[in-house]
């Protein structure tokens, strides 16, 4: 990719990741929606068999836009340590925002849309990568004033979702702008493929409009979403998996839209053996 010096490798595998990879990571990501104090990654450190000096990287908050900026966030400590594994780990328990106290239409329209979801990449910066991905430049969008159309209230009896009736109009008319002048900085003539969140079925027609995208161009983001449904974070990441099992050739961008409200980009380019 045109002015990424990147070499961070995307590991992949066609059944778990081997625990010799887990207990050697240095670095730990995990982006989530499950709140715990110690986090997450704390709990599990020992049941895995985290080493001991192993750096850990909790992140909550991001939403739908953490799976695209966990792994650029992982990408830069991958640089940062030459050599270190990165292991970023992305989970969503959608369903612990269920209540049955209230049926709000945001509520029903999220019970019905959301699901859980997990998801990881192992990352490593080489210098000659044999296989998996490269991952270039990232960017993110912050639109202000725009807190509520995306995000979580709490109260005494749970999380509440909040969802704005005028998100896909918002995504078509406003998205556009940000990620053609990412693609543009970063590939030669502004031309990649994007590889997006699916957010829901209206979410995907109005970023088909707002990026100017043939018919088709989305179909595996619609075949995830069908197969799954919006696991929030995840998402994306199981959309990537399936992009590089049809085999991806050159680059894309990677983009998903979240609370804030906020577009996350990530330039990736595919490495074949």
């Amino acid at each position: 990719m045109p002015g990424s010096n990147s070499a961070t490798r995307f590991g992949r595998s066609s059944g778990s990741c081997p625990r010799a990879i887990f207990r050697n990571a240095t670095r730990l990501i995990c982006r989530g929606r499950v709140i715990f104090l110690p986090s997450i990654d704390a709990h599990a450190a020992a049941h895995i068999g985290f080493r001991s000096d192993i750096t850990r990287v909790p992140v909550f908050g991001m939403g739908c836009a953490g799976g695209v900026s966990g792994l650029a966030l992982g990408g830069r400590l991958a640089l940062s340590a030459p050599g270190a594994i990165v292991l970023v780990v992305v989970l969503e328990l959608c369903t612990l925002a269920f209540r049955q106290d209230r049926g709000s239409k945001a509520d029903v329209i999220a019970s019905a849309l959301f699901g859980d979801g997990a998801a990881a990449a192992v990352l490593q910066a080489v210098t000659a990568p044999s296989a998996g991905i490269r991952l270039g430049a990232a960017a993110e969008h912050l639109w202000p004033g725009t807190l509520d159309i995306m995000g979580w209230t709490m109260d005494p009896l749970g999380l509440g979702v909040v969802l704005s009736r005028a998100l896909p109009e918002f995504v078509e008319l406003r998205l556009g702008e940000p990620a053609r002048g990412f693609a543009s900085r970063n590939f030669q003539d502004g031309k990649a493929r994007y590889i997006c969140h699916p957010g829901g079925a209206k979410v995907l027609a109005a970023i088909e409009a707002a990026l100017r995208l043939s018919e088709g161009e989305l179909d595996v983001e619609r075949s995830v979403l069908r197969a799954h449904g919006n696991m929030s974070a995840p998402t994306v990441l199981f959309v990537l998996e399936k992009v590089l099992d049809q085999g991806l050739s050159g680059g894309a961008v990677m983009a998903a839209l979240g609370p804030g409200f906020t577009a996350s980009f990530l330039g990736i380019e595919a490495v074949n053996d």
